[in-house]
């Protein structure tokens, strides 16, 4: 058993930053009992990563100091089934894709690999018992809850295809055929955790409990798009491209509520800059040289105890250091913080986020192979063919033959006169 302080303790670190914990009872109830808690986080991949998934990834880390077991879901079955967002064969792709990017931002965030258990979807899910689970669920799911639980998840057309309405029951069987405690997950995937919630049980399975995290704005203010490039930076997108998307990036001077910067630098920038504070203090569980790339938290080197992030700014005055999200966003709202000198931070400290992550991509050839594979550029080009000419086969000689009088083009024809 383990002492009241100590689960206090780690339950907070599990659930710091969280939007909604579902089920915190029992996740207490767990880490009293003295057992390491099991979770899962689940990603389909379908387009091309970017900086949002820092946000759990960067949580994931808490749940690793907090002794959590953690599997990393590649759910390539769902992504078939979403609404034919990719084919199989580009899915396989993607898959490994996905894979190689998330284990170097992990490395790159100073996490080790060797914590974490990577599965793949049709390992599993193609299976004799979770395929007749399936069947059993379809017995007990009306279309109108299926609809609704992927309702935010699932891409919504007019006319919603079969597949598109098993995926909710799939990702609710994933918990059980996984064997954990808790499913890790954006809070935009509510309705199909309640979802599981209320359907694991009618078929002899127990409830798990579910954790969510805030869904990070895109940097036009709305959501984060893969039909609208400037909404998102990618992981591998080249600093030339990282200043243009934030140049353009909305960010209206006292504007805290519409503003995608802000909100990355609260999800993602400052939870970073303190994982490597505490890193540097010793602290956190992980080694200080594990992280890839410069580990420097994103504060000046002159920043008082306590700072967890530094406004610099380009036309004169002095730095602004921040102990606290709080701070920083008060600041801006009273209009303290220039819109300019907000973005020009966010994007050196992305920059320097991405570095190691673009490095480690462009020396390894396998995995550069495996993303032209994965995403290839459909605007090129084909390479015109050469006709192969089959061995033993006649061939003629094409011959220039001049009309017969009267038939070419530059014919005159005669002039017709009236009488």
């Amino acid at each position: 058993m383990a002492s009241a302080d100590d689960v206090e303790k780690k339950y907070d670190l599990i659930t710091s930053r969280l939007q909604e914990v579902l089920g915190g009872t029992q996740l207490k109830s767990i880490l009293a009992e003295g057992r390491a808690p099991r979770c899962y986080w689940g990603t389909a991949p379908t387009g091309r990563p970017h900086i949002g998934y820092f946000v759990p990834l960067i949580k994931i880390a808490d749940f690793l100091r907090a002794g959590v077991e953690v599997k990393i879901l590649l759910a390539d079955v769902h992504a078939f089934l979403d609404n034919l967002k990719a084919p199989l064969d580009l899915v396989t792709h993607r898959t490994k894709y996905y894979e190689c990017i998330l284990r170097t931002v992990f490395a790159s965030l100073g996490i080790p690999t060797s914590k974490l258990t990577f599965v793949k979807g049709s390992d599993y899910q193609l299976g004799k018992d979770y395929t007749l689970d399936v069947y059993k669920l379809s017995t007990l799911v009306t279309e109108h809850d299926a609809k609704k639980a992927g309702a935010e998840v699932v891409k919504q057309v007019e006319s919603p295809l079969l597949s598109g309405l098993l995926y909710p029951g799939l990702q609710a069987l994933d918990e059980q055929y996984l064997d954990v405690d808790f499913q890790f997950g954006g809070v935009d995937q509510r309705k199909i955790f309640t979802f599981a919630e209320l359907y694991l049980p009618r078929l002899g399975y127990s409830k798990r409990a579910h954790l969510m995290n805030p869904m990070v704005p895109g940097l036009m203010g709305g959501k984060m798009s893969a039909s609208d490039p400037d909404s998102k930076i990618d992981f591998l997108d080249p600093p030339e491209v990282v200043k243009r998307k934030i140049k353009k990036a909305f960010c209206e001077e006292g504007n805290v509520s519409e503003n995608g910067l802000l909100a990355f630098v609260e999800a993602v920038l400052i939870p970073v800059s303190q994982l490597r504070l505490e890193r540097l203090r010793g602290e956190g569980g992980f080694d200080a040289q594990e992280g890839a790339g410069s580990q420097k938290p994103f504060v000046a080197d002159d920043a008082p105890e306590g700072t967890v992030f530094t406004i610099t700014r380009e036309k004169g005055g002095g730095p602004s250091h921040y102990q606290n999200y709080q701070e920083l966003k008060d600041d801006f709202a009273a209009k303290k913080i220039h819109p300019g000198d907000l973005k020009a931070s966010v994007r050196d400290s992305i920059i320097s986020l991405l570095e190691p992550i673009q490095a480690t991509f462009l020396a390894n050839e396998e995995w550069k192979q495996i993303e032209q594979l994965a995403y290839p550029n459909l605007s090129a080009k084909p390479e015109p063919q050469k006709k192969k000419k089959a061995s033993g086969s006649l061939t003629f000689e094409k011959v220039y033959h001049p009309p017969p009088p009267g038939k070419g083009k530059n014919v005159q024809l005669p002039s017709q006169s009236t009488t």
